[in-house]
């Protein structure tokens, strides 16, 4: 995927077109996923069986709209967070390779690229998701008391700062660059050899049908890109959404102090809870962002190898 060097703001604009795919296609499965770390870690309220329990209880009491709580800071955090990791990856990814288009995918090149692109993306993640979280809490079965709600995503950014200050915003930050870091690493380096080794079965078999083609070898490579990540980051991700949403700001900040406290209440299955609905929306929602971004690569005229 070595991009020509004129297409300059180009990788972002796919980029930010890759994340509003995202946030359609994944938000309700995180919504899902965010309650389950949240209900099911802890010691009182209600447990849910599984993700297909909690998203029949959401619909049942708040609807479909329920599902995309929190989604509008998703929205504005996904399309910035997307349009920023892309063009981060690719224009890194072109200096690395020295401009090259070579033919195959070369890891030394993906991994820096896409850690950059991720930890840099962890600054700003870092403060919507909090706010995401802190909505998508307070919806079906919330044990947060209905005189500490926040009215929406501004109201909750706002209480947020003046009960905790300015760094409250950011609590959960080094979590969240771990996560993205290694996350990003994993999901580029995944997709971008599975596209290779697709591309080099299906192209010889088949010269015409060619967008097709492309298609399902971006809905392919894109998913599994996302599994394989969020398979990798997912303990993380679970010490990320208790510290973000803990009631006390003097609780500890140290995700591997609370995975070790779940590993031993509850073993490596509470370390992974929330694993279904987030390998659920993992695949479809990395394989939308993937045909999306290859879409809008191509229509803005963005070379690929």
């Amino acid at each position: 995927m070595g991009e020509s060097r004129s297409s300059g703001y180009k990788e972002y604009v796919a980029g930010l077109l890759a994340g509003v795919a995202i946030v359609i296609t994944g938000h309700p499965f995180d919504t899902v996923k965010v309650k389950l770390q949240k209900h099911n870690t802890e010691a009182h309220g209600v447990k849910y069986n599984n993700g297909l329990h909690c998203t029949a209880r959401i619909l049942k009491t708040e609807g479909v709209k329920g599902l995309y709580r929190g989604a509008t800071s998703s929205f504005v955090g996904m399309a910035f967070e997307s349009s920023l990791v892309f063009g981060i990856y690719s224009q890194t990814k072109q200096k690395l390779q020295g401009g090259r288009q070579s033919g195959w995918p070369q890891a030394q090149a993906i991994i820096p690229s896409a850690a950059l692109g991720g930890s840099i993306i962890s600054f700003v993640l870092c403060p919507s998701e909090l706010v995401k979280c802190r909505m998508q809490i307070q919806g079906t079965d919330s044990l947060v008391p209905n005189s500490s709600r926040y009215s929406g995503p501004l109201d909750c950014a706002i209480k947020t700062v003046k009960n905790e200050g300015v760094t409250g915003i950011f609590r959960g930050g080094s979590t969240t660059f771990l996560r993205e870091a290694f996350g990003n690493a994993v999901f580029f380096t995944v997709y971008e050899y599975v596209r290779y080794y697709m591309h080099l079965q299906l192209k010889a078999a088949s010269s015409d049908r060619g967008n097709l083609i492309d298609m399902g070898i971006g809905i392919v490579s894109g998913g599994l890109g996302g599994v394989a990540c969020w398979s990798a980051v997912l303990p993380l991700d679970v010490a990320k959404t208790i510290i973000q949403t803990a009631p006390d700001k003097n609780f500890t900040r140290n995700p591997f102090q609370i995975l070790n406290s779940i590993y031993r209440r509850a073993g490596l299955k509470g370390c992974y809870t929330g694993l279904g609905p987030t390998i659920v929306r993992a695949f479809p929602a990395n394989a939308a962002a993937i045909v999306t971004w290859e879409l809008a690569v191509k229509m803005l005229g963005i070379e690929r190898e």
